[in-house]
């Protein structure tokens, strides 16, 4: 295992709350699906969207901002387009997650950097679905049967 591997797994094993910047509800997009995935192998997961505010989604409220969230994070996954990322960097920050990951296909090296001097770790251009599936790292609960 390299040394990416080994911090994607440590992240991933030690990361049960996240909160997902761009949630969507619609289950063919990566941002539901991705969380569904995360939701079902135990992860809890707070979404953030302005746009579907107040609906419960994964078992939670949605809210309109990270600095909505009042409770701890331990790992942003971000479904933002890259030069969207600027306008986050400011809660990603006050939000103090241990890491923040960009999705596959999204990538800011300066708001890594600026992350990174914060003290946050960095993952980008990666998808937790597909590291998490290649890592290894357990079955999905088991979901009760519907009568």
């Amino acid at each position: 295992m390299d040394d990416d591997e080994a911090r994607m797994r440590r992240i991933l094993e030690t990361s049960p709350t996240v909160a997902v910047l761009g949630l969507h509800c619609e289950e063919h997009k990566p941002a539901c699906y991705v969380p569904e995935y995360l939701h079902k192998h135990g992860y809890r997961i707070l979404g953030v969207n302005p746009r579907f505010t107040g609906q419960i989604l994964f078992g939670n409220p949605v809210v309109a901002k990270l600095t909505d969230l009042r409770e701890p994070i331990d790992l942003v996954d971000v479904f933002r387009r890259p030069e969207a990322l600027p306008a986050h960097l400011d809660d990603l920050i006050a939000c103090k997650p241990r890491a923040v990951w960009f999705q596959l296909g999204i990538r800011n090296d300066a708001v890594a950097a600026a992350l990174e001097r914060a003290g946050i770790e960095v993952v980008q251009n990666a998808c937790t679905l597909a590291e998490h599936r290649a890592l290894g790292l357990g079955r999905p609960r088991a979901t009760p049967k519907r009568d």
